[in-house]
Formats: C-alpha cells, sequence, structure tokens
C-alpha cells in the first residue's frame, strides 16, 4: 500500500540526488573540466578524501555498488514499507530516474515538482562570479540534466535555473527551456549581482513565462549566506545540520530563510511586477510560510505609509495582499502550523510538499499537515493539496 492512498495530492518539493559528475556530464566539453565534482563533506551517504584521481574512481565504484542494492532483492523486498524511511540516496528513485516512477506510485502522489539538491548555491555563486559565459553554461547544463532525469515520467515536472544577471541572456535561457519542456523557471531567491529583480530588462523572462503559463520558483540554498557568519563565532562548537555534517543549516541560520524571498517579492511588488504581468505565477519552495502572514501584514503597513509619497506605490492596482493571494504559492515546513498560517493569510497561499527524498522532510510530513490543518472544511484542504498547486504550475500542471 502507497504511503498515501485516496485523497489526489501533488508534491511541490521533491528532489533529484545528483552524483558527483552529474553537471559535468551535462556540460558543453569546452566548460566541462572547469566545474568542480561534487564534494560530499558528511551525511548523503557518501564521504570522500584524497587524490582526485582516486577520489572519482572510489565514488564511481561506490555509486555502482549504491545502484546494485537499490536492484538487490533484499532492497526490493522492503521497499513499500520503507518508502519514507530512506532517506538521500539510499532512497528509492533518489539517483536513478528509472525508479522514480516506481518511487511516486508507492508515494502515492500524482505529481512531483522536481529541483536539484546540490546545485543552488553553487549557480547563484556562479551567477554572481563575473564570468557570465560560465555562468550561462552551468545553468544550460543543469537543465539538460533536470529535464534528462524528469524525462523518465510524464509525473516528474523540471525546474530549470536562469540566472538574471545579463538581462538578454535571461530571456535567452528562459526561452530554451521552456523549448525543453520546463515545468517552471528556477531563479535565486535574493538579488541579482548588479540589478533589482524587479528591473523592466527581466521583463522579458516573466513575459515568456506567462505566455508558456508556467511559473517562477524559489528554493531554499540560492542566496548565498543566510546569516553574517559571525553569528557562529560564539564560543561553542557548530552543531550538526540534518545530515550530521556542517554543510547545511540549523536553528540560527534557518532564522535568515525568510529574508531574501520576502525582500525580493515586495520589491516586485512595489515596482508594479505583478500589475504588468498579471498572470504569473511565483512558488516559494522549502522557505517555509510561517512569516508570511506578518510580511503580508508589513507590506500592508509600508503601502499605507508611503502611498502618498511614492508614485509607483500609487500606481498599484491592488494591495500588497491581494498580490499575494492571486500570484503567490508557499510551501510551509512540516514542522510549522499550516492551519494559522491559513487562517492569517488566506486558503490560496499554501501547498503540500514533502522534500523527498531529504532528511528534512521526515518520514511522515502528511501525518504532520494534518494534524495542523485540524478541522478545516475539505475546500480547505483540497486547495492545500491539490488546487493551489495546479493553479501555480498552470499549463505545466498534470491532467
Amino acid at each position: 500500500m502507497p504511503y498515501h492512498a485516496g485523497r489526489v495530492i501533488h508534491d511541490a518539493d521533491a528532489h533529484v540526488m545528483e552524483t558527483p559528475w552529474w553537471l559535468r556530464d551535462y556540460a558543453e566539453a569546452e566548460f566541462r573540466e572547469r566545474i568542480p565534482m561534487l564534494s560530499f563533506a558528511g551525511g548523503n551517504e557518501l564521504r570522500q578524501t584524497g587524490d582526485p584521481a582516486e577520489q572519482l574512481r572510489d565514488l564511481k565504484f561506490s555509486f555502482d555498488g549504491l545502484a546494485a542494492k537499490h536492484r538487490s532483492d533484499a532492497y526490493l523486498a522492503t521497499e513499500e514499507a520503507d518508502i519514507m524511511a530512506r532517506k538521500n540516496f539510499a532512497a528509492t528513485g533518489s539517483f536513478l530516474a528509472e525508479d522514480r516512477p516506481r518511487a511516486l506510485d508507492l508515494l502515492g502522489f500524482s505529481s512531483q515538482l522536481m529541483f536539484n539538491t546540490f546545485h543552488n548555491r553553487r549557480l547563484r555563486d556562479w551567477e554572481h562570479g563575473g564570468d557570465v559565459p560560465f555562468a550561462i553554461a552551468v545553468a544550460r547544463a543543469h537543465n539538460r540534466g533536470m529535464i534528462d532525469f524528469c524525462s523518465a515520467d510524464v509525473r516528474l515536472l523540471p525546474t530549470c535555473y536562469v540566472p538574471l544577471v545579463d538581462f538578454d541572456l535571461a530571456a535567452t535561457v528562459a526561452a530554451e527551456s521552456i523549448s525543453a519542456g520546463a515545468a517552471a523557471l528556477l531563479i535565486a531567491s535574493g538579488c541579482p549581482a548588479t540589478h533589482s529583480p524587479s528591473h523592466r530588462g527581466l521583463d522579458g523572462v516573466w513575459a515568456q513565462a506567462q505566455a508558456a503559463g508556467i511559473p517562477i520558483v524559489f528554493h531554499v540554498g540560492g542566496t548565498g549566506d543566510l546569516i553574517d557568519a559571525n553569528y557562529f563565532n560564539n564560543g561553542l562548537p557548530i552543531p550538526p545540520d540534518f545530515h550530521g555534517g556542517d554543510e547545511n543549516f540549523r536553528s540560527v541560520d534557518y532564522m535568515g530563510i525568510p529574508g531574501p524571498p520576502a525582500q525580493t517579492l515586495a520589491t516586485m511588488i512595489f515596482d508594479g511586477v505583478f500589475d504588468r504581468f498579471p498572470d504569473l505565477r511565483v512558488g516559494v519552495i522549502e522557505q517555509g510560510a510561517i512569516w508570511v502572514p506578518s510580511w503580508m501584514r508589513q507590506m500592508e503597513s509600508a503601502f499605507d505609509a508611503f502611498h502618498r509619497h511614492e508614485e509607483r506605490v500609487r500606481d498599484l492596482k491592488l494591495r500588497p495582499s491581494d498580490y499575494v493571494r492571486r500570484q503567490m504559492r508557499f510551501t510551509p515546513y512540516p514542522t510549522e502550523d499550516v492551519g494559522w498560517i491559513i487562517a492569517q493569510s488566506g486558503p490560496e497561499v499554501c501547498m503540500f510538499s514533502s522534500d523527498y527524498p531529504h532528511v528534512e522532510g521526515g518520514r511522515r510530513p502528511l501525518e504532520r499537515f494534518e494534524a495542523s490543518l485540524g478541522d478545516v472544511s475539505d475546500a480547505v484542504r483540497d486547495a492545500f493539496y491539490c488546487n493551489n498547486f495546479r493553479d501555480l504550475m498552470g499549463s505545466a500542471a498534470p491532467q
């Protein structure tokens, strides 16, 4: 029996676990050797040290063995019972694309919006690194990899990264991604290197997404450092993260997650992006939603405070919260009180997500969300599990 059966559920946050050489394999030859191989510092099943050539040999041997384990009778015998217990590279369909349809069947989800695991920070840093041709090349490699993995099943909806550093190239990569089958365009949650995310030069990206009927999406990890590193200079040892290593986030930098998407979206609202593109949708994925009600109220306060003094605010056709409800969708963490968020912000804004196959998603996300939804109506539940996702995804929503 699958993890869930009955209600239609779309999963707004799921991942491929990239192998160390994944991005290189999809890169153009002239850029391939410049892409550092992924290094798993801890917690992701694999640790690597030593000479790079030996490291590559050992990792390929390890992944061959891991793939064989996934196909073994012993692994398959408990696959159904362990579908939410196995995490990261141990999970069904985590890095073997041909197994992912079976994972979807065992999860009982109607679709999954698919993201990378290890590349958001890298893609953002390359975008801010000053070498625009290289930033574009690695984005294209990422997008080929995502499209290829998701080709295993129509229920897998690929996100393709669009660097915003150059206006014309951003529009070009957006067009390429849409033509290749992107279900959503992934951008960094924070500010581009040299201009605002609301700059008119980016209207070509938003226009293409709106015309294609697919969303723009943000995802945690693509913002640079969440907080000043000196917050950890406290005379105490740094605690391990979810994975048992030190490469992810913990309680203190967790508090900084809402900052970049909140600032980026508020800027886009006040600068009129959502008036110019009223059918554009934005998904804010794995960045929580407990902050959304207070953020909406803060924007309402800013609207009232600056309405008489700023022409751009006076020109807005709606109040800030109206744009949020009309055009933005968020995935709460399973530890957040989604029932309270919905009560404070409206039934339109929240979506279910599992974070499969990551440890952070936990083994019982559905049960946790159900507990906090409490006695909400069936219509509110349908919005959370299905309809808000379908509204976000537009033409890319599974039929």
